[in-house]
Protein backbone atom coordinates (compact mmCIF):
# COMPACT_ATOMS: atom_id res chain seq x y z
CA UNK A 1 0.00 0.00 0.00
CA UNK A 2 1.19 3.51 -0.91
CA UNK A 3 0.55 5.79 1.56
CA UNK A 4 -0.33 9.64 1.62
CA UNK A 5 2.38 11.74 0.15
CA UNK A 6 4.42 8.63 -0.50
CA UNK A 7 5.54 7.12 -3.91
CA UNK A 8 5.01 3.78 -5.49
CA UNK A 9 8.82 1.38 -6.33
CA UNK A 10 8.72 3.33 -9.73
CA UNK A 11 9.07 6.80 -8.17
CA UNK A 12 7.12 7.87 -10.22
CA UNK A 13 3.73 7.68 -8.85
CA UNK A 14 2.29 9.69 -6.04
CA UNK A 15 -0.64 8.94 -3.36
CA UNK A 16 -2.05 12.65 -3.06
CA UNK A 17 -5.07 12.68 -1.01
CA UNK A 18 -6.17 9.06 -1.50
CA UNK A 19 -5.58 9.17 -5.42
CA UNK A 20 -2.52 7.71 -7.07
CA UNK A 21 -1.12 10.25 -9.93
CA UNK A 22 1.29 10.34 -12.69
CA UNK A 23 4.46 12.07 -12.03
CA UNK A 24 5.19 11.90 -15.73
CA UNK A 25 2.61 11.82 -17.61
CA UNK A 26 3.15 13.48 -20.94
CA UNK A 27 6.90 14.75 -19.30
CA UNK A 28 9.48 12.67 -21.98
CA UNK A 29 13.41 12.26 -21.23
CA UNK A 30 14.10 10.55 -24.22
CA UNK A 31 12.92 11.06 -28.14
CA UNK A 32 14.69 9.74 -31.22
CA UNK A 33 14.07 8.20 -34.48
CA UNK A 34 16.02 4.89 -33.89
CA UNK A 35 16.21 1.78 -36.90
CA UNK A 36 13.49 -1.30 -35.18
CA UNK A 37 16.56 -3.20 -35.49
CA UNK A 38 17.40 -1.28 -32.33
CA UNK A 39 14.53 -2.54 -29.89
CA UNK A 40 15.52 -5.08 -30.94
CA UNK A 41 12.64 -5.82 -33.03
CA UNK A 42 13.65 -8.21 -36.38
CA UNK A 43 10.43 -9.54 -37.60
CA UNK A 44 8.11 -6.74 -37.14
CA UNK A 45 8.30 -3.93 -40.18
CA UNK A 46 12.56 -4.76 -40.68
CA UNK A 47 14.44 -1.55 -42.18
CA UNK A 48 11.89 0.81 -40.52
CA UNK A 49 12.50 4.16 -38.35
CA UNK A 50 10.59 4.09 -34.78
CA UNK A 51 10.27 6.96 -32.74
CA UNK A 52 11.63 5.92 -29.28
CA UNK A 53 10.56 7.62 -26.63
CA UNK A 54 10.81 7.50 -22.70
CA UNK A 55 9.87 9.41 -19.49
CA UNK A 56 11.89 8.88 -16.50
CA UNK A 57 11.63 5.99 -13.92
CA UNK A 58 11.01 1.94 -13.72
CA UNK A 59 9.58 -0.42 -11.43
CA UNK A 60 12.85 -2.61 -11.65
CA UNK A 61 16.26 -2.09 -10.02
CA UNK A 62 18.58 -3.85 -12.64
CA UNK A 63 22.49 -3.58 -11.14
CA UNK A 64 23.21 -3.66 -15.05
CA UNK A 65 20.70 -1.35 -16.55
CA UNK A 66 22.25 0.67 -19.77
CA UNK A 67 20.04 3.31 -19.34
CA UNK A 68 20.01 3.72 -15.33
CA UNK A 69 20.53 7.44 -15.65
CA UNK A 70 16.98 7.53 -16.94
CA UNK A 71 15.51 4.79 -15.07
CA UNK A 72 16.56 5.74 -11.87
CA UNK A 73 17.02 9.59 -11.79
CA UNK A 74 13.83 9.08 -9.54
CA UNK A 75 16.14 7.43 -7.12
CA UNK A 76 19.61 8.33 -7.46
CA UNK A 77 19.27 11.95 -7.84
CA UNK A 78 16.14 12.60 -6.47
CA UNK A 79 14.97 14.14 -9.64
CA UNK A 80 11.81 13.75 -12.88
CA UNK A 81 12.98 15.62 -15.72
CA UNK A 82 11.83 15.36 -19.26
CA UNK A 83 10.22 18.09 -21.64
CA UNK A 84 6.33 18.54 -21.77
CA UNK A 85 4.43 16.73 -24.47
CA UNK A 86 1.13 16.13 -25.73
CA UNK A 87 -0.07 12.76 -27.26
CA UNK A 88 -1.13 14.52 -30.82
CA UNK A 89 2.58 16.61 -30.54
CA UNK A 90 4.07 12.75 -30.29
CA UNK A 91 2.28 11.27 -33.36
CA UNK A 92 2.70 14.79 -35.34
CA UNK A 93 6.86 14.17 -34.66
CA UNK A 94 6.46 10.45 -35.77
CA UNK A 95 4.74 11.66 -38.95
CA UNK A 96 7.37 14.07 -39.54
CA UNK A 97 10.19 11.96 -39.25
CA UNK A 98 8.79 8.77 -41.17
CA UNK A 99 8.20 6.78 -38.80
CA UNK A 100 6.53 3.51 -39.23
CA UNK A 101 5.98 3.26 -35.42
CA UNK A 102 6.44 4.52 -31.86
CA UNK A 103 8.23 2.60 -29.42
CA UNK A 104 7.86 3.16 -25.79
CA UNK A 105 11.56 2.32 -24.68
CA UNK A 106 14.78 3.04 -22.88
CA UNK A 107 12.91 2.85 -19.58
CA UNK A 108 9.88 0.92 -18.97
CA UNK A 109 6.12 1.53 -20.80
CA UNK A 110 4.12 0.26 -18.17
CA UNK A 111 5.32 3.81 -15.79
CA UNK A 112 4.03 5.86 -18.10
CA UNK A 113 0.93 3.35 -19.42
CA UNK A 114 -1.26 6.15 -19.53
CA UNK A 115 0.08 8.67 -21.73
CA UNK A 116 1.81 5.77 -24.03
CA UNK A 117 -2.53 4.39 -24.45
CA UNK A 118 -3.34 7.83 -25.30
CA UNK A 119 -0.40 8.41 -27.75
CA UNK A 120 -0.88 4.58 -28.84
CA UNK A 121 -4.20 4.78 -29.83
CA UNK A 122 -4.16 8.01 -31.59
CA UNK A 123 -1.13 6.94 -33.66
CA UNK A 124 -2.98 3.59 -34.69
CA UNK A 125 -5.48 6.03 -36.46
CA UNK A 126 -3.22 7.53 -38.40
CA UNK A 127 -1.51 3.84 -38.96
CA UNK A 128 1.30 4.64 -37.28
CA UNK A 129 1.86 1.13 -35.60
CA UNK A 130 2.93 0.97 -31.29
CA UNK A 131 6.10 -1.31 -29.85
CA UNK A 132 6.50 -2.02 -26.19
CA UNK A 133 10.22 -2.59 -25.55
CA UNK A 134 9.22 -3.75 -21.73
CA UNK A 135 10.43 -6.00 -18.41
CA UNK A 136 7.41 -7.82 -18.47
CA UNK A 137 6.53 -7.28 -15.40
CA UNK A 138 2.69 -6.31 -16.01
CA UNK A 139 -0.84 -7.56 -15.30
CA UNK A 140 -3.30 -9.30 -17.30
CA UNK A 141 -5.33 -5.91 -17.13
CA UNK A 142 -2.44 -3.66 -18.72
CA UNK A 143 -2.43 -6.31 -21.74
CA UNK A 144 -5.89 -6.90 -22.32
CA UNK A 145 -5.84 -2.47 -22.25
CA UNK A 146 -3.13 -2.85 -25.05
CA UNK A 147 -5.03 -4.72 -27.20
CA UNK A 148 -5.92 -3.06 -30.62
CA UNK A 149 -3.52 -0.41 -30.16
CA UNK A 150 -0.12 -2.52 -29.26
CA UNK A 151 1.43 -4.43 -32.78
CA UNK A 152 4.48 -5.54 -31.07
CA UNK A 153 6.53 -6.01 -27.70
CA UNK A 154 9.75 -7.17 -27.08
CA UNK A 155 10.05 -8.45 -23.72
CA UNK A 156 13.17 -8.89 -21.62
CA UNK A 157 13.69 -12.72 -19.96
CA UNK A 158 16.45 -11.30 -17.94
CA UNK A 159 17.37 -14.75 -16.40
CA UNK A 160 15.82 -18.07 -15.60
CA UNK A 161 15.66 -17.64 -11.83
CA UNK A 162 14.04 -16.35 -9.46
CA UNK A 163 17.13 -15.71 -7.22
CA UNK A 164 18.41 -13.67 -10.17
CA UNK A 165 15.50 -11.72 -10.58
CA UNK A 166 15.21 -10.71 -6.79
CA UNK A 167 19.08 -10.00 -5.95
CA UNK A 168 19.87 -8.15 -9.73
CA UNK A 169 17.05 -6.53 -10.68
CA UNK A 170 14.39 -6.54 -7.12
CA UNK A 171 11.37 -8.45 -9.17
CA UNK A 172 10.25 -11.75 -9.04
CA UNK A 173 10.56 -14.61 -12.27
CA UNK A 174 7.01 -15.92 -12.33
CA UNK A 175 5.09 -12.87 -12.99
CA UNK A 176 7.16 -12.44 -16.51
CA UNK A 177 6.78 -15.37 -17.70
CA UNK A 178 2.74 -15.36 -17.22
CA UNK A 179 3.19 -11.71 -18.92
CA UNK A 180 5.06 -13.48 -21.89
CA UNK A 181 2.34 -15.98 -22.55
CA UNK A 182 -0.79 -14.06 -21.98
CA UNK A 183 0.80 -11.42 -24.78
CA UNK A 184 1.28 -13.64 -27.23
CA UNK A 185 -2.39 -15.23 -26.71
CA UNK A 186 -3.72 -11.70 -26.77
CA UNK A 187 -2.21 -11.53 -30.68
CA UNK A 188 0.71 -9.14 -30.19
CA UNK A 189 3.67 -9.88 -31.87
CA UNK A 190 6.70 -11.20 -29.35
CA UNK A 191 10.56 -10.90 -29.68
CA UNK A 192 12.41 -12.26 -26.37
CA UNK A 193 15.59 -10.71 -25.59
CA UNK A 194 18.32 -12.15 -22.77
CA UNK A 195 21.28 -10.20 -21.78
CA UNK A 196 24.12 -12.99 -21.06
CA UNK A 197 25.58 -12.02 -17.77
CA UNK A 198 28.68 -14.27 -17.45
CA UNK A 199 28.40 -16.59 -14.09
CA UNK A 200 25.41 -14.69 -13.50
CA UNK A 201 22.66 -16.28 -16.17
CA UNK A 202 24.59 -17.92 -18.72
CA UNK A 203 25.23 -21.93 -17.41
CA UNK A 204 23.62 -24.63 -20.08
CA UNK A 205 20.82 -25.39 -17.62
CA UNK A 206 19.51 -21.73 -17.29
CA UNK A 207 19.67 -21.18 -20.83
CA UNK A 208 18.19 -24.04 -21.65
CA UNK A 209 15.17 -23.50 -19.28
CA UNK A 210 14.71 -20.47 -21.33
CA UNK A 211 14.75 -21.78 -24.62
CA UNK A 212 12.31 -24.89 -23.81
CA UNK A 213 10.20 -22.11 -21.82
CA UNK A 214 9.91 -20.31 -24.81
CA UNK A 215 9.55 -22.93 -27.28
CA UNK A 216 6.91 -24.74 -25.64
CA UNK A 217 4.52 -21.47 -24.40
CA UNK A 218 5.78 -19.40 -26.86
CA UNK A 219 6.03 -21.03 -29.97
CA UNK A 220 9.66 -22.31 -31.70
CA UNK A 221 8.58 -19.20 -34.34
CA UNK A 222 9.06 -16.80 -31.28
CA UNK A 223 12.65 -14.54 -31.92
CA UNK A 224 15.16 -15.03 -29.32
CA UNK A 225 18.07 -12.19 -28.97
CA UNK A 226 20.80 -12.98 -26.85
CA UNK A 227 22.74 -9.61 -26.30
CA UNK A 228 25.92 -9.68 -24.85
CA UNK A 229 26.76 -7.98 -21.59
CA UNK A 230 28.99 -4.76 -21.07
CA UNK A 231 30.06 -3.63 -17.82
CA UNK A 232 28.02 -0.65 -16.32
CA UNK A 233 26.39 0.87 -13.63
CA UNK A 234 26.62 -1.10 -10.31
CA UNK A 235 28.33 -4.30 -12.20
CA UNK A 236 30.92 -2.51 -13.58
CA UNK A 237 33.36 -5.11 -12.13
CA UNK A 238 31.54 -7.89 -13.80
CA UNK A 239 33.35 -8.87 -17.34
CA UNK A 240 31.93 -8.73 -20.96
CA UNK A 241 30.48 -11.24 -22.30
CA UNK A 242 32.64 -12.84 -25.46
CA UNK A 243 31.41 -13.96 -28.50
CA UNK A 244 31.80 -18.16 -27.69
CA UNK A 245 29.32 -17.68 -24.89
CA UNK A 246 26.62 -15.96 -27.56
CA UNK A 247 27.24 -18.76 -29.70
CA UNK A 248 26.88 -21.97 -26.97
CA UNK A 249 23.41 -19.74 -25.96
CA UNK A 250 22.28 -19.99 -30.05
CA UNK A 251 23.16 -23.42 -30.21
CA UNK A 252 20.86 -24.54 -26.61
CA UNK A 253 18.07 -22.84 -28.40
CA UNK A 254 18.68 -24.05 -31.71
CA UNK A 255 18.83 -27.71 -29.62
CA UNK A 256 15.16 -26.43 -28.38
CA UNK A 257 13.79 -25.86 -31.47
CA UNK A 258 14.06 -21.93 -32.32
CA UNK A 259 14.09 -21.14 -35.45
CA UNK A 260 15.07 -16.94 -34.97
CA UNK A 261 17.80 -16.96 -33.33
CA UNK A 262 19.93 -13.62 -33.00
CA UNK A 263 22.52 -12.38 -31.39
CA UNK A 264 23.37 -8.69 -30.48
CA UNK A 265 25.59 -6.01 -28.22
CA UNK A 266 28.89 -7.61 -30.01
CA UNK A 267 29.70 -7.99 -34.17
CA UNK A 268 28.77 -11.01 -35.44
CA UNK A 269 27.24 -11.10 -39.42
CA UNK A 270 25.96 -14.88 -39.04
CA UNK A 271 24.11 -13.66 -35.59
CA UNK A 272 22.29 -10.70 -37.60
CA UNK A 273 20.94 -12.84 -40.32
CA UNK A 274 17.16 -13.87 -40.92
CA UNK A 275 17.39 -17.29 -42.48
CA UNK A 276 14.07 -19.44 -43.29
CA UNK A 277 14.00 -22.08 -41.30
CA UNK A 278 13.22 -24.78 -44.04
CA UNK A 279 15.83 -23.87 -46.44
CA UNK A 280 18.06 -22.19 -44.91
CA UNK A 281 18.08 -19.30 -47.41
CA UNK A 282 19.46 -16.01 -45.98
CA UNK A 283 15.96 -13.64 -46.76
CA UNK A 284 17.67 -10.67 -44.58
CA UNK A 285 20.82 -9.24 -44.28
CA UNK A 286 21.73 -6.71 -41.46
CA UNK A 287 25.06 -4.91 -40.87
CA UNK A 288 24.32 -3.50 -37.48
CA UNK A 289 21.15 -1.71 -36.95
CA UNK A 290 20.69 -1.34 -40.67
CA UNK A 291 19.26 -3.79 -43.06
CA UNK A 292 20.91 -4.01 -46.50
CA UNK A 293 19.04 -6.85 -48.14
CA UNK A 294 15.50 -8.29 -47.60
CA UNK A 295 14.69 -11.03 -49.75
CA UNK A 296 10.85 -11.90 -48.32
CA UNK A 297 8.20 -11.65 -50.80
CA UNK A 298 4.97 -11.02 -48.85
CA UNK A 299 6.41 -12.52 -45.83
CA UNK A 300 7.42 -15.72 -47.50
CA UNK A 301 10.73 -17.57 -48.10
CA UNK A 302 11.86 -16.36 -51.88
CA UNK A 303 13.49 -20.07 -52.68
CA UNK A 304 11.01 -22.41 -51.22
CA UNK A 305 7.88 -20.25 -50.35
CA UNK A 306 7.37 -20.80 -46.76
CA UNK A 307 5.89 -17.93 -44.44
CA UNK A 308 8.09 -16.36 -42.49
CA UNK A 309 6.79 -15.28 -38.71
CA UNK A 310 5.93 -11.98 -37.95
CA UNK A 311 4.93 -8.53 -39.14
CA UNK A 312 6.37 -7.70 -42.50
Amino acid sequence: MILDGKRGICGVRENQGGTLYSLVYGKLIAVHADPIEKKPLYHFLPGTPSLSIATVGCNFTCKFCQNADISQMQRDQNKILGRDWGAKGVVKEAKRTNCASIAYTYTEPTIFFEFARDIGTLAKKEKIENVFVSNGFMTKECIDACKGWLGAANIDLKAFNDKFYRDVCGARLEPILGSLKYMKKAGIWVEVTTLVIPDANDSDEELKQAAEFIAKEMGTETPWHLSAFHPDYKMLDTRATNLETLMRAKKIGQDAGLEYIYIGNVYSEEGNQTKCPKCGEVLIRRFGFEVVSNKLKKGRCSECGKKIAGVF
